[in-house]
């Protein structure tokens, strides 16, 4: 029987280094965040963090880029890659729970508020976090169209446009903090019929 792999001294560090980042870009911001601050919560020295990540940018992009693997990885199981429905429905939700996660809205917000002042933020997060998303959905969905599953003749208009309707009214919500709130029945009756509608926009083809 093989024994489970067990991570490096070197990648523990990393990641406590990414957890305390995350958590204190989240609750600071980017500009109060330090890298100071982010070794004393990670329980390691500057020099260590710095081994890891050259700067506060590079950082920031990999707290992003690594929440976002997480996703990825749990929102598609290899086993409902064949289908399209059953994955573009099982990718939505993981999607929409991540934009609705406290850490999710919480980096939306400082990326906003830092727009202006500190535009590299944004740019930093967008390349990390969004680009990665709509190049994986545009490559799954050129997947299904070269099995001529669906008919697509952009896939990354494709991938954005679904994306967006993916979003809809819980997502809106959420960002501007209304009383009302989306609960997780109606958000997954909504990406249902939201996936039925992309899908007969792509003349999918369900298989036999």
């Amino acid at each position: 029987m093989k024994k489970p792999k067990t991570r490096s001294k070197s990648e523990e560090k990393r990641q406590l280094i990414l957890a305390a980042a995350t958590n204190s870009f989240c609750d600071k911001g980017f500009s109060l965040t330090s890298m100071d601050s982010i070794a004393n919560s990670a329980g390691v020295s500057k020099q260590t963090v710095y081994s890891h990540f050259g700067n506060k940018d590079e950082l920031f992009a990999a707290s992003i880029l690594n929440k976002c693997e997480k996703f990825r990885t749990s929102a598609l199981p290899e086993s409902s890659l064949c289908d399209p429905k059953l994955a573009l429905k099982t990718f939505a939700m993981g999607f929409i729970q991540l934009l609705l996660s406290e850490e999710g809205m919480a980096i939306h917000r400082v990326c906003i508020a830092e727009s202006q002042t500190n535009p590299q933020v944004s740019q930093l997060f967008y390349a990390a976090g969004p680009e990665p998303v709509v190049a994986e959905i545009s490559r799954l969905l050129e997947s299904y169209a070269s099995k001529g599953l669906i008919i697509v003749e952009n896939y990354h208009f494709a991938a954005l446009q679904f994306l967006s309707l993916m979003k809809g009214e819980a997502v809106m919500r959420r960002e501007y903090n209304t009383e009302k709130q989306i609960g997780i029945e109606e958000i997954s009756n909504y990406i249902d019929n939201s996936v039925d509608l992309f899908l007969r926009g792509c003349q999918y083809k369900a298989m036999v």
